[in-house]
This record gives C-alpha cells, sequence and structure tokens, in this order.
C-alpha cells in the first residue's frame, strides 16, 4: 500500500533504512567487542562453569537489544546525515527542490521512516528489552560484579495491608529477614482501637508464610482509655498481609519488568498508601519519551545535511556526532533531574525531547531560506 508516497519517497525512506540499520549493525559489532574486552576476564572465570554458546547466548545476545535501545536514536542522527549528505553532494537534493519539492514535503518520507523506527523502538523499551535484561543482569551479578544481594526498599515504611490496618516498619535487613521498629495499628473508620508495637519482626523461614514477632506490647484504646500489655522475652508468630519481596528490590529491578509489571507495582503501592517509588514512575516516562526522540533528531539531521557545503559529509558527521553527544547528555541529565521529589517526572523526562524540538524547529526554519 502507497499510503500517498511517490517513488521518490520510497527512494528515501529505502535509502534511510539501509543506512540506519548498517549504522546500528556496526556500532553494535562495536560496543560488543569493547564490552567483551572489558569483561575477558569474567568470561574466562565464568566460562569454568558455563559453555562458550551459554555465555554468548545469556549475556552478549541479550546486550545487544540494551545497547540498540539505548543509541538507536543517535544512529537515526547519524545514518540520516551520512546518506542524505551524499545526496546534497551529488546535488540530488538540489535537484529536488529545484523541482518545486518544498523542504516540508522533502521531510515527509524521513518522517514516515523515522515513524517506523519509534514503533519498533516503543515496542522493545516496553517489553523486548525488559525481558532480555532479566538475563543479562543476572549473569552479570553471578559472574561480573558478584552484587546479587538484594537492598532494602527504604526507611520509616507506612503502608495499609488491610482496609482498616496500617503497618509501620522502620527499616528492613534483607541479609537476615529482620525488621526494625514495627507497629501493627488497627483502626474502625479513623479511629484507632489498636496498636502491637515490638523492635524486631523477622520472617519465618521454617514455615515462608509468617513473621515472628519479638518483645512486643500491645496497647488497646476504649472510650480515650488506653490498656497496655507488655509480652517481654515472648515471640508471636503471625501471618501478615506482607512478604519480604515488599521490602527487598535488585538495585536495577526497574530494567528486568515490562512497563505493565512496573505500572502494576505501581497501582500496589499505591493501594497500599505507599509513594511508588519515583524511579519506576520515571522508567515508565523514559521509555515512551525515548523513542521520538528519533523523529526529532531525524529532522535536525536533514536540516544539517541538507545544504551542500564545502565541509562535505564529514563537517555534517562531525556536527551530527556532536549533537547526538550533547543528546546523551541532556537525556541522563533530565532522568536525574526527573527524580527529584518537586519536579513532576513527565515534566523532567521529556526535558530533552523539549529542548531539542526547539532546536530542530528552528533549523528546519533556517533550512527553508
Amino acid at each position: 500500500m502507497q499510503i500517498g508516497l511517490k517513488k521518490l519517497d520510497w527512494y528515501i525512506i529505502k535509502k534511510y533504512w539501509g543506512s540506519f540499520f548498517f549504522t546500528a549493525f556496526l556500532f553494535t559489532l562495536i560496543a560488543l567487542v569493547i564490552d567483551f574486552s572489558e569483561k575477558a576476564e569474567k568470561f574466562v572465570e565464568a566460562s569454568k562453569t558455563l559453555s562458550v554458546p551459554q555465555i554468548l547466548l545469556q549475556y552478549q545476545l541479550n546486550y545487544i537489544p540494551f545497547i540498540n535501545g539505548l543509541l538507536w536514536p543517535v544512529f537515526s542522527l547519524i545514518s540520516v546525515i551520512f546518506f542524505t549528505s551524499r545526496l546534497a553532494y551529488n546535488s540530488e537534493i538540489i535537484s529536488i527542490l529545484n523541482a518545486g519539492v518544498s523542504f516540508k514535503r522533502l521531510l515527509l518520507p524521513y518522517l514516515v521512516a523515522a515513524s517506523s523506527l519509534v514503533v519498533l523502538l516503543l515496542l522493545a523499551n516496553h517489553y523486548i528489552i525488559p525481558l532480555a535484561n532479566k538475563p543479562k543482569l543476572d549473569f552479570e551479578r553471578l559472574y561480573i560484579k558478584r552484587d546479587g544481594e538484594k537492598r532494602s526498599s527504604g526507611t520509616s515504611m507506612h503502608f495499609f495491608i488491610a482496609p482498616d490496618t496500617k503497618v509501620y516498619l522502620r527499616s528492613y535487613s534483607p541479609s537476615d529477614s529482620m525488621g526494625y521498629t514495627f507497629r501493627l495499628e488497627r483502626f474502625e473508620g479513623t479511629t484507632l482501637v489498636s496498636m502491637l508495637k515490638s523492635q524486631f519482626i523477622e520472617w519465618s523461614h521454617k514455615t515462608h508464610d509468617r513473621w515472628t514477632i519479638k518483645d512486643y506490647e500491645i496497647r488497646t484504646y476504649k472510650d480515650s482509655v488506653e490498656n497496655i500489655e507488655i509480652f517481654t522475652g515472648q515471640e508471636l508468630d503471625t501471618v501478615l498481609n506482607m512478604l519480604p519481596s515488599d521490602f527487598e528490590f535488585y538495585v536495577k529491578q526497574k530494567d528486568l519488568m515490562t512497563t505493565p509489571q512496573l505500572q502494576a507495582l505501581v497501582r500496589k503501592e499505591q493501594s497500599r498508601g505507599l509513594n511508588p517509588i519515583k524511579g519506576y514512575i520515571t522508567e515508565i516516562y523514559r521509555r515512551t519519551a525515548d523513542p521520538f526522540t528519533i523523529i526529532i533528531l531525524t529532522i535536525i539531521g536533514v536540516a544539517i545535511a541538507a545544504r551542500k557545503v564545502r565541509g562535505g559529509m564529514g563537517l555534517h558527521l562531525a556536527i551530527g556526532i556532536s549533537i547526538g553527544a550533547i543528546f546523551v547528555f541532556i537525556s541522563k541529565f533530565s532522568v536525574v533531574f526527573s527524580r527529584d521529589p518537586n519536579i513532576p517526572s513527565i515534566v523532567g523526562i521529556w526535558l530533552p525531547n523539549i529542548v531539542f524540538g526547539v532546536v530542530a524547529w528552528v533549523m528546519v526554519r533556517r533550512a527553508q531560506e
């Protein structure tokens, strides 16, 4: 189906796709070689327990989606500049514009090709890359960084385990499954009716379904009268609607979860009265924002390379790589910026697109002059 595109449009689209996937293939090979050289000693150690095909399949193969998801916008900029510069050098762009085609109309096939890549990267960011990250990160924990320990999710945690029951935990230690400064509060409406307090609470590794509360006290409230029962040196085994996994996470847990899984986790934390870890919300927005950068950088690339200049392709590529480096820097900065509790995550994450969108608009205006 032609969707209104002409032969010239398809010519540019095929040039775009061919240059893009060649650029992605070339830079992926370079990234694999560099990464392999950095981790060669770790791979040799891993080969004592894993075969070479297992190492290649579990780590190197799953490294490919990761590096491509990170750099596809930059690849699009480089590939657009590469083949558009050749078109300009061969005076093809001048011929097209002299034939009455406006610069905006010239952008149409570029935008169609870029949009197809946006769809692919959206699918990859939300589903494919997180699934590929799990075996890669598992391999890193076991053989490279050896930091497979789970980490505590935070301190001073308040959340509901039932509509009328709230839990407070000052901190949790994954290494010994111990929680410190525990409170279990029960309400009738908005009125506190009882509170169980303990300095320690421990997950039972024998039964795997209950908690052991040590040295506890129970306070009950009725008609403005407080009754206190203290149980020093005693233990209470109880089943609570919470698990150690509610307090534990891997350092890169968000990278292992598909977007529906992240959204479900955010909803779960919100339903329990918790503020979701902002990094999760930021990651969801990032996975959507990054692909649209391809369109913006494509427009910038065309605006740079469409003019025939004395420096030729080399100058265009130098400008393009510089812009790509600036984009990567601002993108990384925006992720940190968006985690500030006073700044909406969506604003911080979309900041690079806003900045480069303005740059693209200015460059297109100048290219039409």
